[in-house]
């Protein structure tokens, strides 16, 4: 059948893992390999506490694994994870095949092709044709050019606010 990628997000008892951490990686993959699956990573991603208390635990431990599988097992798959007594909860979806290097590569903690890093604001510098960034001037100042062609330096962080408010007169003449 359709061997498929599927991402499962697994909350561990918190207890049981603190006490052996290997038995939770060795009975995911065990419960994945039984299945005929492969598993593609399999990592602890976060401890936390949880929203709400699940069979009275108020934490758990974050477990995320990657697999390939026939999409008819993934049903003895979920079955398997509700009869085990350290999975608390867990979800399973299907990834997308254009998706699964990018993931994987992302779990594993490895650099993701296309990722580049960020301004102060979150935003990608801008490049020109050649991939480059174009540098300001020396000062940091942008150099801009208003309606009647004057130009005027400004502040690169200030070429976004609004403009000055009008001034009001008030008549005193009265």
């Amino acid at each position: 059948m359709a061997q498929n990628v599927y991402e499962c997000l697994f909350i561990l008892d918190s207890n049981r893992y603190a006490r052996d951490p290997n038995a939770a990686d060795s009975q995911i993959t065990e419960m994945i390999q039984q299945r005929g699956g492969e598993v593609l990573i399999s990592r602890r991603w976060n401890e936390q506490k949880l929203a709400f208390p699940i069979n009275g635990h108020r934490k758990g431990t974050y477990w995320l694994s990657y697999f390939r599988m026939d999409s008819n097992e993934v049903v003895q798959f979920e079955r398997a994870c509700r009869l085990n007594d350290q999975v608390l909860r867990n979800l399973t979806v299907k990834v997308d095949e254009r998706l699964v290097d990018t993931l994987v590569a992302h779990a594993a903690g490895e650099k993701v092709p296309g990722d580049e890093p960020a301004d102060a604001d979150g935003k990608k510098e801008p490049a020109d044709a050649d991939g480059k960034k174009e540098p300001a001037d020396a000062d940091g100042k942008e150099e801009t050019a208003d309606a009647d062609g004057k130009e005027e330096a400004a502040d690169a962080d200030s070429a976004s606010e609004s403009p000055p408010a009008e001034e009001s007169v008030v008549d005193e003449t009265s």
